[in-house]
């Protein structure tokens, strides 16, 4: 961090000028065994809480559980692997409990907000610094001297804290619009299939079906000519053409398989139960199609969009076998139900259908860029934090919480005194007398 980025009144740190302790913590395996002492983990972290009831136990001396007990208002840190620099603020009643080695824990002295502190290392200074360490490593890492030379901007003690505040109010209210965003695909893919249960009761157009056909009936199946390939081969054959599975295009490939406009049906895999994509879907034109999914091709009389909207309407439990690996066979494919209505009828019927999904996919792509620009939103916040933007009218507000002796300055030096004076006096060395 720069210190030109920094208001006038605020002062720059090294994170070891500022704490009281910065220490590895205890190397022990995990147990279930009840101990009485949980280890929390790396890994025990994530979405910035802690679960301590799945958090494990360790067996610890227990003259040692104090040099590496846990209390609220500790930050630990992740010192290596992929989610080195993650760090956690301790809140709240905590059970009995010790860290373990790949975390280093902070202890801050009097006169730091740590609310303050642990916004701070959400930020992209903090960041950038973290990256900048870990630059050219082959297993990313942050020891506890890189820790200590950590810059960490200082404002007064009050400014410290109205930042604290102001964060606390703003990021709640981005992580409560990134939830209501996050909520929405799932809100469409309900209205999805609403759509699809309306298009085939009829209710779409006010239409009654003339009957319910088996699938066969409809359609002609070609998976005759269907071919899997290798990976290992496949990169010998690469091309242009689309080689396709279950669920959609795999790789491409020089030759093909299939050509024309047909109807594929995912034949195995866990999306025909989860319907995370659709079960099935239209390809046209030149194709290489493995025996992951059936090929089906319309007949007079039939329109193939609508049939691909029927399919997808159905729960197809029923007609799945295979616990392992879920699979829809080529009989019970075929006699799938399908309620038969006019050709006519199935045409507007698609018409309606795509015209309701394209307004749902407009949506979710705006909803994806809304959330795209709220992510932004975070780190963009905790840059004008730690900038001091965020309190800049504060500060004219204030002049009396921020000058003489309520000074960043000031704080500095009264730090300077407590860790001097934490520091253990030395011995004095006595001279040797002679008689």
């Amino acid at each position: 961090m720069q210190s030109q980025l920094l208001p006038a009144n605020w002062q720059l740190a090294n994170l070891g000028e500022i704490s009281s302790d910065i220490s590895y913590g205890y190397t022990a395996s995990a147990t279930s065994e009840p101990t009485g002492v949980k280890l929390l983990r790396i890994t025990d972290i994530q979405n910035n809480t802690v679960n301590w009831p799945n958090v494990p136990n360790c067996k610890i001396e227990p003259e040692k559980v104090g040099k590496y007990r846990l209390k609220p208002s500790d930050l630990v840190f992740a010192r290596t692997g992929a989610t080195v620099g993650k760090s956690y603020l301790l809140k709240g009643e905590i059970p009995e409990s010790v860290y373990a080695s790949y975390l280093i824990r902070v202890r801050c002295l009097e006169g730091v907000s740590i609310e303050f502190l642990a916004n701070y290392f959400q930020s992209p200074y903090y960041w950038r610094q973290i990256t900048d360490f870990s630059a050219g490593i082959g297993q990313p890492n942050v020891n506890g001297t890189k820790l200590k030379n950590l810059s960490v901007p200082v404002p007064p003690l009050a400014e410290q804290k109205v930042i604290a505040d102001k964060l606390d109010t703003l990021l709640a209210q981005v992580e409560n619009t990134k939830a209501r965003l996050e909520r929405v695909p799932q809100i469409l893919k309900r209205f999805r299939q609403s759509v699809l249960a309306a298009a085939v009761s009829g209710r779409l157009i006010d239409a009654q079906p003339e009957s319910i056909a088996k699938l066969e009936e409809l359609v002609d199946t070609e998976n005759g000519a269907r071919k899997p390939v290798s990976a290992t081969i496949r990169k010998t054959i690469q091309g242009t053409i689309p080689y396709y599975g279950a669920t959609g295009i795999v790789d491409y490939l020089n030759d093909y398989t299939h050509e024309g406009r047909y109807l594929l049906v995912g034949e195995d895999g866990a999306n025909l139960l989860s319907k995370s994509k659709d079960l099935a879907f239209i390809v046209e034109g030149k194709m290489w199609v493995n025996n992951h999914a059936h090929v089906l091709k319309e007949r007079p009389g039939v329109n193939l969009d609508f049939v691909k909207i029927a399919i997808n309407s159905l729960d197809l439990t029923p007609w799945i076998t295979g616990s392992a690996q879920p699979k829809l066979t080529k009989k019970s494919l075929c006699g799938l139900p399908i309620t038969n209505f006019t050709l006519d009828e199935q045409t507007e019927i698609v018409r309606r259908v795509d015209q309701l999904f394209a307004h749902a996919d407009r949506i979710e792509q705006q909803v994806n860029n809304a959330l795209a620009r709220v992510n932004n939103l975070t780190q963009s916040i905790l840059a004008k934090a730690f900038r001091g933007e965020l309190t800049e009218q504060w500060r004219k507000d204030n002049p009396e919480l921020i000058s003489g002796e309520n000074s960043a300055e000031a704080l500095l030096e009264r730090i300077k005194a407590e860790r001097a004076a934490m520091k253990p006096a030395k011995k004095s060395r006595q001279k040797r007398t002679t008689a």
